[in-house]
């Protein structure tokens, strides 16, 4: 299925139906009185997460969206029908934005999350509701509300823990493929991976965190070269960016530090928060490197690099140094996450003690 993380829809709630004016005629009864009945409800459109979904393709096409106008009211105390709703299912992470006043409608953090988008419009009155003691005879109804129409972007925002972030061939998909269930292409060849990969990575019982990759980046990104930045915004909701750095290029003219010092900068270009999120260094492709230069090679880049973060070294291929990198990313995502409140159950929660009994003249229990 394409990848599709952005997407302008129009959404259209129905009209409500119009009141109506009648009234009761039947043989042997002179007096009937009114019997129009009031106009029923137009449907209203909403947005709902959807944990199964994970691109917005199916609104690149069908872009008009629009719900059913309610019934007109009629004679005989006959209420209009109110038209159903329209529910629209997006992905989790799912940013709803109004084009033409640029407010944020929603955001679809939860699965099942149900967002108004459009409220259909309420049914007009028909003459028996205009009835009373003074108005035996009323001749006037209201006309049904119009819906409200409005113009959406859609943005998608993946939901994971931790992101990784490096040059094309860093080796982010392998490591992914090595840490997880995920299966994206790999391949001996730059921009391999085209859209953003999502791989849920188990620790343990109960625990597990998740991590996307994203397609690499390349100097020059903030002006369009490569795929530029428009991926970035999949890592906006990480608590932690992983900054994979290929040890071992496969020309001897690349520097792999001066590639890592670009990566940062492209990254402060595009976003400061981003920029700022805990960063660890993973230097990738240690089987590449012989054995008894790994030592000096590592020191020698972080010395260049001035990093004072962390660093681990690992080969995503081997996933040698795969498990500690793991558990140190595991105890950091858990520290950071709220923990569970608990509701006690009250059929269990002993009852507060019943207060010991005064003996004062003055307590008001002895008036």
């Amino acid at each position: 299925m394409k990848f599709v993380d952005e997407a302008y829809i129009d959404v259209a709630a129905g009209n409500g139906g119009n009141g109506c004016v009648s009234f009761r005629r039947e043989k042997f009864i002179p007096f009937g009185g009114p019997n129009g009945g009031d106009g029923g409800r137009g449907g209203s459109v909403y947005a709902v997460g959807d944990r199964n979904l994970n691109t917005l393709v199916d609104f690149r096409y069908a872009r008009r969206h629009e719900a059913r106008n309610g019934e007109h009211g009629r004679g005989s105390d006959q209420f209009g029908a109110a038209a159903d709703d329209i529910v629209l299912r997006m992905p989790v992470g799912t940013i709803i934005t109004d084009v033409d006043t640029g407010e944020v409608v929603a955001e679809l953090l939860v699965p099942g999350e149900k967002v108004l988008l459009a409220k259909g419009g309420d049914g007009g009155f028909g003459n028996l509701h205009f009835k009373s003691s003074t108005n035996r005879a009323p001749r006037q109804r209201t006309m049904g509300w119009p819906g409200e129409q409005r113009k959406l972007k859609l943005e998608l925002r993946v939901l994971a823990d931790v992101g990784l972030l490096g040059m094309p061939n860093a080796g982010k998909s392998t490591l992914i493929a090595a840490i997880s269930n995920a299966r994206p292409k790999i391949a001996d060849y730059p921009f391999t991976t085209l859209h953003p990969n999502l791989g849920v990575v188990r620790v343990g019982p109960e625990q597990s965190f998740v991590v996307a990759d994203v397609p690499g980046l390349i100097e020059g990104a903030a002006e369009g070269a490569g795929l530029g930045h428009q991926f970035l915004r999949h890592l906006q909701r990480t608590r932690l960016l992983l900054h994979l750095v290929d040890l071992a290029p496969f020309d001897d003219g690349t520097d792999p530090v001066a590639q890592a010092k670009a990566i940062v900068a492209e990254l402060k270009k595009y976003d400061k928060t981003l920029y700022e999120k805990p960063r660890w260094l993973v230097l990738n492709k240690l089987d590449m490197v012989p054995e008894d230069e790994r030592a000096a090679r590592v020191k020698d880049f972080v010395k260049r690099m001035r990093w004072k973060g962390p660093v681990f070294e690992i080969s995503a291929l081997t996933r040698e140094g795969c498990e500690p990198l793991v558990r140190a990313i595991y105890d950091h995502v858990a520290a950071l996450r709220e923990p569970d409140v608990e509701v006690p159950d009250v059929r269990f929660v002993p009852e507060a003690a019943a207060p010991a009994p005064s003996h004062d003249p003055d307590d008001p229990r002895f008036r």
